[in-house]
């Protein structure tokens, strides 16, 4: 027998889920995409779209998904045989390295680990050994989706700022834009990059780089630009097809101005970045239940350094396939892999998973999900802690008080 018919629960880190309201504002016929309505509704969305960055910089919109942010970042910054110093704390930091690598950048890697955000110390050292400051940028992971490690941005800008290193700051907010807190220019990032299928509520197919002046200015140079990728007329764009270099992408921009309405307009940045907070915390107090006794752990032990989009856990192997399996064919429940963290056919590999809170998600959601996790470690006779829920739910109601 299987519990799973009904609407299943998709808890995986992108695509996100996405809102009834989102769905439906894209369900309609093709527009016009020369003059009228379409042209409005995206001249609606760069002021939101600046406002969710926390910058009163430039925004350009590609059609592609998070690689496509890195691919476009990277041309419209370097040229062939640039440096880049990359601070990976998980896949993705990697990855982009890789993009960088293979477009002829010198992408030199101060890797972190799986577990461990970046170390300061070690960025410092190798900023003040380039005394020919022959590193261009420094290219950073807020979140890092398969590590869920988050970095303390502010203060990497800071230690950049100590070394007296002219190098740019770029970061990738591809798993936290919408979820944690970013402060672009509070914070003194240069480029970030984002993508539409996670905190935004949108279908993946949308990438967005934002850039300062200086990231302009230095960006002027760099030999790798071509036609598509140039961030020039799509920034400041004389004709509307110059924002996407042709064709719009007319319903995911339909799926984004509704995402933007409910993220900005209606429950408001702070507001959602606090109900993030709020439903990690109740994600890790049934991870602490669940430690409590067997195997189970969280792979960012400190809270301080953990998204609030994603969480990656571990169990001993092939536990974590297990209960993947058993939460999504008995249960409806679809948990992520553990990307990364093992190569695949490394019997490891089946003992990491991940849980997604991001996005269009709420107490029940999350509550529902960590309850089916408790029934699979139950159903399963995996080892574990008991309490799991009581923590979760008694952190929801300290945090939610009755409403006057």
């Amino acid at each position: 027998m299987t519990l799973s018919n009904g609407r299943p629960y998709l808890a995986i880190p992108g695509p996100s889920v996405m809102p009834d309201r989102v769905l439906a504002a894209m369900h309609r016929a093709a527009p016009n995409i020369y003059t009228g309505a379409l042209v409005d509704l995206v001249d609606s969305m760069i002021p939101d779209l600046r406002s969710v960055a926390g910058t009163a910089g430039d925004v350009t919109i590609y059609i592609g998904n998070g690689h496509a942010a890195w691919e476009a970042a990277n041309a419209n910054i370097f040229s062939r045989g640039d440096t880049a110093l990359v601070l990976a704390t998980g896949r993705f930091g990697l990855g982009w390295a890789e993009a960088a690598r293979g477009m002829g950048i010198d992408a030199q890697v101060l890797d972190f680990g799986r577990a461990s955000p970046v170390d300061l110390a070690r960025v410092a050292a190798a900023l003040e050994a380039d005394n020919a400051h022959k590193i261009k940028a420094v290219l950073a992971t807020h979140v890092d989706t398969a590590s869920t490690a988050r970095n303390d941005i502010a203060a990497l800008r800071a230690c950049m700022d100590a070394c007296n290193h002219p190098a740019l700051l770029m970061v990738d907010c591809i798993a936290s834009l919408g979820c944690d807190t970013f402060l672009m220019d509070d914070w003194g990032v240069d480029l970030m990059v984002a993508a539409s299928q996670k905190g935004l509520m949108t279908p993946p197919g949308l990438s967005f780089v934002w850039f300062n002046d200086k990231a302009r200015a230095v960006g002027k140079s760099a030999d790798l630009r071509t036609p598509y990728w140039d961030w020039t007329s799509r920034s400041k764009p004389e004709q509307f097809y110059q924002y996407f270099h042709g064709t719009a992408p007319t319903h995911h921009l339909y799926g984004l101005r509704e995402a933007l309405n409910m993220i900005v307009h209606e429950e408001g940045l702070e507001n959602v970045w606090a109900r993030h907070a709020t439903l990690a915390r109740t994600v890790w107090a049934a991870a602490d239940a669940w430690a409590a006794d067997g195997a189970f752990r969280l792979n960012m032990a400190d809270p301080a350094h953990r998204g609030h989009s994603v969480t990656s856990m571990r169990l001993t192997a092939p536990d974590g396939s297990r209960l993947r399996d058993w939460c999504e064919h008995t249960a409806g429940v679809t948990l992520g892999i553990g990307l990364g963290m093992a190569p695949p056919e490394d019997p490891a590999w089946h003992g990491y998973f991940r849980l997604a809170h991001m996005g269009h998600v709420n107490a029940h959601m999350v509550l529902g999900a960590l309850a089916v996790m408790d029934a699979g470690l139950k159903a399963l006779d995996i080892p574990h802690g008991s309490g799991a829920i009581e923590a979760a739910t008694r952190l929801i109601a300290s945090a939610a008080p009755e409403r006057k």
